[in-house]
């Protein structure tokens, strides 16, 4: 299956004791894929990987793909800031039937340079034979994966493509209209969406689309199709509730929206808490504002936008 669209950034539900809920993980992918979803990325940022044990983030990851069972791509997440630890996780992944490539972003905290970045996501891509999705975030890591690394990169014959979360338009335009024909540049905010693709990307990683699915979908299948008008108005409608998600620390506001719709709990891991009550009491008025304050009567409700 070809990588477009919308695809999500899944968050990782947590019990009250803090352990993984597989049966909520398998009810988020499923309400995921029956709302229109073109792809699924588990143990992202979104995910909370940094704080999963190694046999957590590999069965989250495992549950994901069991799940979706080849109805839509599944990107594990793969990042870690040792280039050997980070090839081990990716062999490991490469094990898992079904999977169908890796995330990798930004070694953080060492700050490597554009050689030493190219160096480590090479290594990555070379021990393995899946699709390398490259993933930028210098906010989280504390480096800029810049355009001319990329491309280097994308000489490589299973780098397929990135996720860009620097925000900088400039810098992703160079990326665009410099990127091989056939290399995709996701949106890894939900916030550029629609200028991204504008700009010839091919789509986005949404974390808002953890909680509205179909709205996210469409509002990305309507930009990629050229139907403007209705990608305008959809993103004008929850353009403050993609905002919102990170009015505290990512990903315990989407994770409080999810259990306000009745989609799951805001347990989080240390050092990331729940939000703060203030917090909490503007996400509700938005939420209610929305129309979606509603829990779902059963998992089957996919509030589908076509």
């Amino acid at each position: 299956m070809e990588l477009m669209g919308c695809g999500t950034a899944l968050v990782t539900p947590f019990r009250g004791d803090s352990s993984v809920d597989e049966a909520g993980l398998r009810a988020l992918v499923e309400w995921q894929i029956e709302s229109g979803i073109s792809f699924l990325v588990p143990c992202g940022t979104t995910g909370e990987a940094a704080t999963l044990s190694e046999q957590e983030w590999l069965r989250v990851v495992e549950v994901v793909v069991e799940t979706a069972a080849g109805r839509v791509p599944v990107f594990g997440g793969c990042t870690n800031n040792s280039t050997h630890e980070a090839v081990a996780k990716a062999k490991k992944l490469a094990q898992v039937s079904g999977l169908s490539g890796v995330l990798t972003a930004n070694p953080y905290y060492n700050k490597p340079g554009q050689e030493g970045q190219y160096q480590h996501f090479r290594a990555i891509a070379e021990a393995v034979d899946l699709p390398v999705l490259l993933y930028n975030i210098p906010g989280r890591t504390g480096v800029n994966l810049e355009p001319a690394t990329v491309l280097r990169l994308a000489e490589l014959p299973n780098v397929i493509g990135i996720k860009e979360s620097s925000g900088n338009i400039s810098q992703i335009t160079e990326l665009l209209t410099t990127a091989p024909q056939g290399f995709k540049v996701f949106a890894g905010d939900d916030s550029v969406a629609l200028p991204l693709i504008a700009l010839g990307g091919a789509g986005l990683v949404s974390v808002a689309s953890n909680v509205i699915p179909a709205e996210m979908s469409a509002m990305v299948r309507s930009a990629l199709a050229g139907d403007w008008e209705k990608a305008r108005n959809i993103n004008r409608r929850y353009f403050r509730l993609m905002l919102a998600h990170f009015w505290e620390p990512s990903p315990a506001p989407v994770k409080a929206v999810l259990r306000m719709i009745g989609r799951g709990e805001d347990v989080l891991r240390l050092p990331m808490v729940p939000v703060s009550d203030a917090g909490r009491k503007r996400l509700e008025a938005l939420v209610e504002e929305l129309g979606l304050l509603h829990p779902v009567a059963a998992q089957g409700d996919s509030r589908r936008v076509s």
